[in-house]
């Protein structure tokens, strides 16, 4: 379980089926972090789709549903820290007597809940409301206190180099993700870990180039958390450039999920190339860190994202607005040269018809798109000169999330 370079050679994956716990996100996508409503079912395609080609290309898929569920049927050990997870999830609301007795029946039911029934409750987090309840009459209240609705975007809750750093999410909505996929890092997969407590830091801003990484900061990994991260002993990089997510000049702050992380406008197909908003990645303040002996960093220079890249030798092919918002950067690299990319222009598309744009902004992918005469990415005359094999899939109900399958898949091995 190892990564050094996101051109490596993709061996393995995990990735998470989205299910119930996405109908609240439905019913309310913004506090959800949710782009747009999407088609449950058609989603539910594309992502078993993304699965199948991953699959198809030699890639190994762990979904985390079966990792959690199969572990639970063969080993009695670990059924039981299962168990007592969901005890100490599982909130009962009452008075002191019908608390306690609906935790003893808890206790000595639970042996009978069947591994996915325990799964599922894991990711849904249900509380019991007693208090208004009476037997045969009236029936008890059920809540979900937090669905993880998000928990399928995999990448998000660590980062994998030489063992796995488990990540502190920033945002309320998905801070107990990390509890699972630590639980299942270390009780399953019997992997290194190393938590951040201090800071925020988010996978999604997380991308090694073999000689150095870059770390993304901004809306969702802080510069503590990226600090944290670069003294894990996780990531031994000669060098690290910490980047702020920058936004488009003509922008004002308030949509921060343009640039939520790294990887929704920067990411590497291939050893020396980058795909990226060159707007953006010129503006990208980079703080360059150095490795000394001792194995400790310190700032040596400050550049930008494009200067850096550019001063080891990277070529660059460049993502206009209508395609760096359409999440076109969040490819998945299978090999150097080879990936898996989202159709851009059938998201776009979908996205200008929802008006999920505002008016300044959808001017000027409009007139990106005119510019591009329907050569989008990964249909562009750049991508087609650059000799990048490009598998393109349909995730244009699915991204309504906010991600694409860079973001829906937690790589753990590279070679």
């Amino acid at each position: 379980m190892e990564i050094k370079s996101e051109w490596g050679h993709l061996n393995r994956v995990i990735m998470h089926r989205p299910g119930t716990e996405i109908t609240y996100a439905m019913l309310a996508p913004k506090p959800f972090l949710f782009e747009r409503p999407f088609n449950y079912s058609i989603a539910n395609k594309e992502h078993q789709n993304l699965e199948d080609t991953l699959r198809e290309n030699g890639v190994k898929v762990d979904l985390l549903e079966n990792l959690i569920v199969d572990e639970a049927e063969k080993k009695a050990s670990f059924r039981q820290k299962l168990e007592e997870k969901i005890m100490a999830l599982v909130n009962f609301y009452g008075t002191m007597e019908s608390v306690e007795e609906a935790k003893k029946d808890m206790e000595k039911n639970i042996k009978y809940v069947d591994p996915l029934s325990l799964f599922q409750a894991l990711i849904m987090e249900p509380s019991i409301d007693l208090k208004e309840y009476v037997p045969g009459i009236q029936y008890p209240r059920v809540y979900s206190n937090l669905p993880l609705a998000n928990l399928y975007f995999m990448r998000d809750q660590q980062a994998v180099s030489s063992g796995v750093l488990l990540g502190k999410m920033k945002m309320q909505q998905r801070r107990k993700e990390t509890d699972i996929t630590s639980f299942v890092f270390s009780e399953i997969l019997g992997a290194k870990t190393k938590k951040i407590t201090e800071g925020y830091f988010e996978g999604g801003d997380f991308i090694p180039c073999g000689d150095f990484c870059l770390i993304g900061t901004g809306n969702r990994t802080d510069e503590t958390g990226a600090m944290e991260a670069i003294n894990s002993g996780i990531f031994n990089f000669p060098t690290v450039a910490i980047i702020t997510n920058p936004l488009y000049d003509f922008m004002d702050g308030h949509d921060v999920m343009v640039n939520m992380h790294l990887d929704t406008y920067f990411n590497i197909p291939a050893k020396g190339m980058a795909i990226t908003s060159v707007e953006l990645a010129r503006v990208a303040r980079a703080k360059i860190y150095t490795r000394d002996r001792e194995g400790h960093y310190a700032q040596e220079t400050e550049t930008t994202l494009y200067d850096f890249l550019k001063g080891e030798g990277y070529e660059f092919i460049n993502l206009g607005i209508s395609e760096q918002l359409s999440y076109s950067s969040n490819f998945l690299t299978l090999s150097d040269r080879k990936i898996v990319a989202i159709d851009s222009s059938k998201v776009i598309k979908k996205l200008l018809a929802e008006n999920v744009f505002d008016t300044d902004t959808r001017q000027k992918i409009i007139k990106d798109m005119e510019l591009k005469s329907g050569k989008m990415f990964p249909d562009s005359d750049a991508m087609a000169k650059s000799g990048i094999d490009v598998i393109k899939i349909d995730l244009s109900e699915i991204t309504g999330g906010y991600g694409g399958a860079h973001c829906m898949t937690s790589a753990i091995d590279r070679t």
